[in-house]
């Protein structure tokens, strides 16, 4: 049975936030929903969703700024864009700034879920989806090889990168020190080095929200480690 697709819904009109969430959830979403333009960014930028339906005009925030600093930030997550006003430079606007697509208010509940499935399609259709990585607060892009963490670019050294991707590549694998050392840094014996320790308390001073504690690189007791996102 696979996961439902999760929106974050971005609306301050609380009727139409209310209806669109029902409707959104009798369709089989899961749907998180806030009325603030920054609390929304928070959210965005914090956690994975398959989808993002922000409205334009938010309190503190407002959507275009929203959409853009989502982008900014290396958010990937498409956005369907909502506004009240019917004017060209607003569409022209909105999908200058990374939104994906665009619908004017009013508009017939059919047609936005008619969009919301052709945008889910569209970005599980996307050329090798694995290329980007979301765990919590943390994103990560291969293909740029870029870390994000709450939005902020986090810097990793060239070993400690290709730790983590190997860790992204075999999430749920137990792995040994013996097959880190060997398929992250190459060596053939298994010397005796605390190098992989040492690599992973640094990924999780940077990546955790307490090192001490690990939620997504847990250690597996006389085994080795475990990737949980």
């Amino acid at each position: 049975m696979s996961m439902p697709k999760t929106i974050l819904l971005i609306e301050d009109e609380p009727g139409l936030r209310l209806t669109l969430t029902d409707r959104l959830q009798s369709e089989g979403y899961s749907v998180e929903s806030t009325a603030d333009g920054e609390h929304g960014y928070e959210q965005a930028a914090g956690s994975a969703y398959d989808l993002i339906i922000l409205d334009v005009m938010l309190p503190r925030r407002n959507g275009f700024d929203l959409c853009r600093d989502l982008r900014q930030a290396g958010v990937v997550t498409p956005v369907l864009m909502l506004t009240a006003k019917d004017q060209t430079i607003d569409k022209v606007l909105g999908l200058k700034i990374g939104a994906d697509d665009y619908m004017t208010k009013p508009f017939e509940m059919v047609e936005l879920l008619a969009r919301v499935e052709a945008l889910l399609r569209r970005s599980g259709a996307a050329p090798n989806p694995a290329a980007a990585h979301q765990f919590g607060q943390v994103r990560v892009d291969l293909r740029r090889t870029e870390v994000y963490r709450t939005g902020e670019l986090v810097t990793l050294s060239a070993k400690e990168f290709q730790l983590l991707r190997y860790f992204l590549e075999h999430r749920g694998e137990t792995l040994s020190r013996e097959k880190l050392l060997q398929e992250v840094w190459g060596y053939t014996s298994t010397p005796h080095t605390r190098t992989v320790d040492v690599h992973i308390a640094w990924l999780r001073q940077k990546l955790e929200d307490d090192p001490r504690q690990p939620q997504w690189i847990v250690t597996v007791h006389g085994l080795g480690y475990k990737f949980t996102g």
